[in-house]
């Protein structure tokens, strides 16, 4: 069984913040692969060979993936509902802008703080760390302010979708706390996630007559390596190992840092613009995750 941490360290922090810029990067590489292959093929695909990639992997390091363990349930759980969160998410997006999407698509985290409050015994919330969420979430909202204003009623069934998406991403982080999957290996976790997703995004895909491969150059496939190596393969085995070993709601909080990044990599790889608030915003973060992690008070003494 895993060592559980009671708080986030600096070598987690330090992984986190590492992953929320990777992550940051993948919106972009997304965009760019999109020009030239559909974006559920493109999900599909990334799952299908990041599975690939860990089951080479863990058969090299001994990780048995097939051992009857009894997580079945709970591995075609998250599987389904990453599928899910990608399919509402790039449907979504075709209905409501980027900027809107990633307001909706990052409330994942107090998603996450609900369910490991009610559901996952050690991991109750407190005034200060739900204060540092509220804190996190006004940063994204200034950081994108520039694209909320609603323009059209069919922005409100994109919102719903990614709304969705953002659910459905909470939803699986509470799921690998609150069930078996909390005492099995991040390798043996992450496969099912990946593997569950390939098989229903790729038929997504060809029920949905999406056009495929239809663009593809040397650079969109160097990004779609990006987003299925760096990204699906190594940075999500790293997440789940985290959220085995650590408290969800706290990793989630950091989060928040992830769009921050992609309108950074947004600005210099694509030559997006640079929100006027995005300064107040990185501090409005900040301060977020430093309260979220904060320890607990202390509990009152008992009168004498």
């Amino acid at each position: 069984m895993n060592a559980r941490r009671t708080a986030i360290d600096l070598p987690a922090a330090s992984l986190m913040v590492t992953l929320c810029a990777v992550w940051g990067l993948n919106q972009v590489a997304a965009k760019l692969v999109n020009a030239g292959i559909s974006p559920l093929l493109q999900a599909g695909l990334r799952s299908a060979v990041a599975v690939l990639l860990l089951w080479a992997w863990s058969t090299l390091r001994g990780v048995r993936l097939f051992e009857r363990d009894r997580s079945l349930p709970a591995g075609m759980l998250i599987g389904l509902l990453f599928a899910a969160e990608f399919a509402f998410l790039f449907w979504g997006l075709e209905y409501t802008t980027a900027s809107r999407a990633v307001v909706f698509l990052y409330t994942a985290p107090f998603w996450v703080a609900l369910g490991v409050h009610l559901l996952v015994p050690g991991e109750r919330l407190y005034r200060a760390q739900i204060t540092g969420l509220l804190a996190a979430f006004a940063g994204i909202v200034i950081a994108f302010g520039d694209g909320l204003s609603l323009s059209s009623g069919s922005q409100l069934i994109g919102d719903a979708m990614v709304l969705a998406a953002g659910m459905l991403w909470g939803s699986t982080t509470i799921a690998v706390k609150a069930t078996r999957l909390a005492q099995i290996s991040a390798s043996k976790t992450l496969f099912y996630q990946l593997g569950v997703s390939a098989v229903v995004l790729l038929l997504l895909s060809l029920l949905l007559g999406e056009r495929g491969v239809f663009a593809a150059t040397p650079f969109i496939w160097g990004a779609f390596a990006f987003q299925a190596i760096i990204v699906a393969f190594v940075t999500y085995l790293a997440w789940f190992w985290l959220v085995a070993n650590y408290p969800a709601g706290r990793l989630s909080a950091f989060t928040f840092l992830t769009p921050l990044f992609g309108v950074i990599a947004g600005a210099l790889l694509l030559d997006e613009p640079l929100s006027a608030g995005l300064l107040v915003s990185l501090v409005l973060v900040g301060l977020g995750i430093w309260l979220v992690n904060r320890p607990p008070p202390a509990p009152a003494k008992p009168a004498t």
